[in-house]
């Protein structure tokens, strides 16, 4: 019963309740905390560390990207989404990154590469093996990070390349989409630079292996943004997989990695899972 009622404060997702629950349990983590360290020199460019209690050898490292529409969102809301993978060992690292209309595309992207190269040169003071780096993301966090994966040029921009990305995990990734609203089209237009921001485009058979996750009831990135970019990665002899939960929208999948609805859909897992088949 007080599960149930807790959830009721997730269907409003994004709203001060919801990640207040949400996060609960981050104040009574055993997990060490590693907060505002900065990636870069602008004010925005901070990250959060968790790691956990105990790391006896190098461990591997997720970078996680959370969404918001490129335009809203803070690494401290998404805490809890460390903590099930700090639970199994992995080091975690949220980065906080710039938002339109402050910046337009590909500013968000070229922060999400700079905190990418930032923590393969720096996670090894944080007990993280960074020959076990792993990228991913919700929503337009999931976006970002696919950019960082496919897109070599943005690495290559940071004196890396993709092959430092062992893999990537998106959830509900807006992949390849055609901006329709007016402050998309803003954000990353005009029409004939959409490619740039369009996954798919940069796919070439050779990026890190792709593990593509979302809500069968998503209505707010459709499928078919998973379906083209996997479609294009078999078509390239990439790695890639896929998994479609049952009765899971937009908001579920991201909430499946919170306390409140961790027994909805195994997001953890089957990340978890993939990560491992591809050190």
């Amino acid at each position: 019963m007080i599960l149930a009622v807790l959830a009721m404060f997730w269907v409003a997702a994004c709203a001060p309740t919801s990640f207040f629950v949400a996060n609960m349990p981050v104040a009574f983590t055993d997990a060490q905390k590693y907060a505002d360290i900065s990636y870069g020199a602008e004010e925005w460019q901070k990250l959060d560390i968790f790691v956990p209690k105990t790391v006896s050898a190098p461990a591997p490292v997720l970078v996680f990207f959370y969404g918001g529409r490129w335009t809203f969102g803070n690494k401290e809301q998404y805490a809890f989404a460390a903590l099930p993978f700090v639970e199994r060992g992995y080091i975690v690292v949220i980065p906080d990154y710039s938002k339109y209309p402050r910046v337009k595309f590909p500013t968000f992207a070229q922060d999400a590469a700079q905190a990418t190269a930032w923590v393969y040169d720096h996670i090894g003071a944080y007990h993280g093996d960074n020959r076990r780096l792993y990228l991913s993301g919700h929503s337009s966090g999931a976006h970002l990070a696919a950019l960082v994966a496919v897109d070599p040029v943005y690495l290559q921009n940071m004196g890396k390349d993709r092959t430092i990305v062992s893999g990537f995990a998106g959830l509900a990734g807006p992949y390849d989409f055609i901006p329709e609203d007016e402050d998309l089209k803003d954000m990353f237009g005009p029409p004939e630079h959409y490619p740039r921001m369009q996954v798919p485009t940069f796919v070439d058979g050779h990026q890190p292996p792709m593990l593509l996750l979302h809500g069968a009831d998503d209505v707010d990135v459709i499928q078919r943004n998973l379906d083209r970019l996997k479609a294009k990665i078999d078509d390239r002899g990439g790695v890639v997989e896929s998994n479609i939960y049952p009765g899971i929208d937009h908001k579920e999948i991201i909430g499946a990695l919170s306390w409140v609805w961790q027994d909805k859909a195994p997001v953890r897992d089957d990340m978890i899972d993939f990560f491992e088949r591809h050190k």
